[in-house]
């Protein structure tokens, strides 16, 4: 038996691989490899002390911890996770995985290994940013090349607009089948501005999204909104994320603020056939984004001669090129009476915690009453309009 029932088809919008220290040097083009950083394991409840073993055996698990994840059957979701899952960092494995899993197919990120090519800094040099980006991108296309059932999410910051341009089309001659751009202002500008439209434009025309996923934009909020003189709350340490509660209450605020540049600057609009989604970013915040971002437009676009030319209004745009993975526990029945059930895509996080033990049943209870159709678009459908190649 496998963990996803066989009466319908699963697509996954989320997993990880948990990278190794080497992932991007060993990748890296010799001339950089010495300035390109081993992958850190500082900000999630992974220990160096497992790292250490895991490379100590040759960067793989041992015959008998791997013999013991593949016992686990239909229950692995619920028992392997993070860096000791299988096929946590071993394609083979992770076919092995996605067998018991019994997902049709996943879109695989990275955990840690973007650092570098994300970071917010205007003092890293291209050359090492889109270095490392190359490295990753090199990785994620050989670990997923092997199992159809992989999907290899790129990483393309925007910073320099024809850096990025030019890894694109890098990343499509590799058949990677998503885009993750950072969901922040690339160093000064708009995702909107002219100078992205051709990137825009490339995706559009070659069908494959743009995703923005945590850790896309610095997760952590300011300091000073921690400075309550009281004692420091205890932070929680996720697969791949240092989480404190404030950080939770404000993460979406940051890809709202993108969604709706690229909405208010016409990006969408211009570009049907772009399609894009927000990955562990959660969704409750998506019904009122399309709410406000359709008054805004109403009002505003009496003066603002950007709206004035889009030719559909901001909700219609989202919901026909845009989907959203909520928490297993947010209330995705809500969102649902709220707004569209084009909206959201089914994600397990596999191998990390956040995701659960039992995705799929905290999902089906927040699915109660609704009909076949909408379970169908949540766990099919919609994901298969977002990646039109998976079909």
């Amino acid at each position: 038996m496998t963990y996803a029932p066989a009466t319908r088809a699963f697509y996954d919008a989320d997993s990880h691989i948990m990278e190794l220290p080497d992932f991007l040097k060993k990748y890296a083009d010799p001339a950089l490899r010495d300035e390109i950083p081993e992958v850190s394991y500082s900000a999630s409840i992974v220990t160096d002390e497992e790292v250490a073993v895991i490379v100590g055996q040759g960067s793989r698990h041992s015959d008998a911890h791997r013999a013991e994840q593949i016992a686990m059957g239909d229950e692995l979701i619920a028992k392997s996770k993070e860096i000791q899952a299988l096929g946590a960092f071993d394609s083979e494995d992770r076919s092995k995985a996605l067998d018991l899993l019994g997902f049709t197919k996943q879109l695989v990120f990275a955990t840690h290994s973007l650092r570098m090519p994300f970071s917010p800094s205007s003092k890293l040099e291209p050359r090492l940013r889109y270095g490392a980006t190359r490295a990753h991108n090199r990785h994620m296309a050989d670990f997923c090349k092997a199992d159809s059932r992989m999907i290899g999410v790129a990483a393309i910051p925007l910073d320099e607009p024809e850096l990025a341009l030019a890894e694109l089309d890098w990343v499509l001659a590799q058949g990677l089948g998503a885009v993750w751009v950072p969901h922040r202002a690339p160093l000064g500008r708009s995702p909107g501005h002219v100078d992205f439209e051709p990137f825009w434009a490339r995706l559009a025309e070659a069908r494959v999204p743009f995703v923005m996923h945590v850790g896309g934009a610095p997760l952590q909020q300011s300091k000073a909104w921690e400075n309550n003189g009281r004692a420091p709350v205890k932070d929680w340490l996720g697969g791949g994320e240092n989480v404190r509660t404030k950080d939770a209450a404000l993460q979406h605020q940051v890809p709202e603020a993108f969604i709706s540049m690229l909405v208010l600057d016409g990006v969408l609009d211009r570009h049907p056939n772009l399609r894009g989604a927000a990955i562990e970013l959660g969704a409750g915040w998506a019904p009122e984004m399309l709410r406000r971002l359709d008054w805004v437009a109403r009002t505003w676009g009496r003066n603002d001669a950007n709206l004035q030319v889009q030719k559909r209004s901001p909700s219609q745009q989202i919901i026909e090129q845009m989907a959203f993975t909520p928490f297993p526990l947010e209330d995705l029945g809500m969102m649902l009476q709220q707004s569209s059930p084009d909206l959201y895509l089914f994600s397990s996080d596999y191998p990390h915690i956040e995701g659960g033990r039992d995705p799929i049943g905290k999902f089906e209870r927040h699915l109660e009453g609704q009909g076949e159709a909408v379970k169908a678009k949540f766990y099919t459908e919609n994901f298969l309009r977002i990646v039109p190649a998976a079909a």
